[in-house]
């Protein structure tokens, strides 16, 4: 138990995906995704939402693309 860790470091890859409903999207992006009702956010552990997408498995693919560990929010 002596290996030290970069603390700041730990967690910068990880990405989080949440649920979001359409309706909650500015009016421009709702114009976008047409009879969708529910789509997913990816976030960074800051908060930022990097994308949203239209399906929990493509949120989960786009994160792994870059490099990025996907988890799920409640």
């Amino acid at each position: 138990m002596d290996t030290k860790f970069d603390l700041e470091k730990i967690g910068q890859d990880v990405v989080y995906v949440k649920p979001i409903l359409a309706a909650d999207l500015p009016a421009d992006m709702q114009e976008q995704v047409g009879d969708l009702e529910e789509l997913f956010a990816v976030h960074n552990a800051s908060g930022e939402q990097l994308a949203v997408v239209a399906d929990r498995k493509l949120a989960f693919h786009l994160a792994r693309e870059n490099d990025m560990n996907p988890v799920r929010v409640h």
